[in-house]
């Protein structure tokens, strides 16, 4: 039995993100965290509220998607999972469900986010079963120019030329990984995505602007070049919602919780 205090909880868990207007609750909306806080808040009788790691836009997809919330000591937190499959809607699972340190916070303690964002230029489009996380390019693509362009844009800058600004936000992002990979199997293209933290839009629009390369419309070289910009581009078209997923946050050791989340809400600046 409990002893009438709280535990914070971690939740793994995936979403189809067709269907959602986004992670964030929403009135009037069918969203991933309204749905998700209204059944665990049904399933245990107490008003849930959920920590996310990302905040994923209307029709963005997640296999690998973090987030927490501080629940009573007395539930069974590793048979939620159970308990929530048999009442969640089938577009949102919650893989599993642990009791983690009470340092932990999905968001703050994250070290970096992962994405994947799928395309398809073969002339039928994306295939029948992979629709609605595939985007359809109606014209070939170079993946070798896509890369030298993709590589300009590594490494920590101010992406405010990629993402929608928000007040009070800063738009300084280290980008660790942008690759491009055409699968040998079947030709889809997968735009590999890593970074500390993501502004927002940003994946959307590195694609987006990849994609005006790798059709030949615009120089490897262009992408980088809008890093100097002090706004956002407006030759930069946002990449559909559905080609995106986010597959893995990275958190550190148990010990570094703590002093990562206070690193992370520190205002940015560039270091240079």
């Amino acid at each position: 039995m409990g002893g009438g205090g709280l535990v914070r909880v971690r939740f793994d868990l995936g979403y189809d993100g067709t269907e959602f207007s986004g992670w964030a609750r929403q009135p009037s909306r069918r969203t991933v965290c309204g749905v998700l806080e209204d059944t665990l808040s049904m399933v245990l009788r107490e008003d849930v509220v959920l920590t996310v790691a990302g905040r994923t836009d209307a029709g963005v997809h997640a296999s690998g998607q973090v987030a927490h919330a501080d629940l009573p000591d007395s539930v069974d937190v590793e048979g939620l999972p159970k308990r929530l499959a048999r009442v969640l809607p089938s577009d949102v699972r919650v893989f599993s469900a642990r009791v983690v340190p009470g340092a932990f916070d999905a968001r703050f303690s994250a070290m970096r986010r992962h994405y994947e964002y799928r395309v398809t230029d073969a002339a039928f489009g994306a295939h029948p079963l992979r629709r609605l996380d595939t985007l359809s390019w109606p014209r070939p693509l170079d993946v070798g120019a896509m890369n030298v362009a993709a590589g300009m844009l590594l490494g920590e800058h101010d992406f405010c030329a990629f993402c929608k600004r928000r007040e009070g936000a800063t738009t300084i992002r280290e980008l660790q990984r942008l690759e491009l990979v055409r699968s040998e199997a079947d030709g889809v293209i997968t735009a590999f995505v890593s970074a500390d933290a993501f502004c927002h839009s940003m994946v959307r629009s590195l694609v987006g602007a990849l994609l005006a390369v790798g059709e030949g419309r615009k120089a490897p070289e262009w992408p980088g070049s809008l890093l100097s910009l002090h706004g956002r581009a407006s030759g930069v078209t946002v990449a559909p919602a559905h080609g995106l997923c986010l597959v893995r946050v990275d958190f550190p050791e148990d010990s570094e919780l703590a002093a990562r989340a206070e690193v992370t809400r520190k205002v940015r600046t560039l270091s240079s």
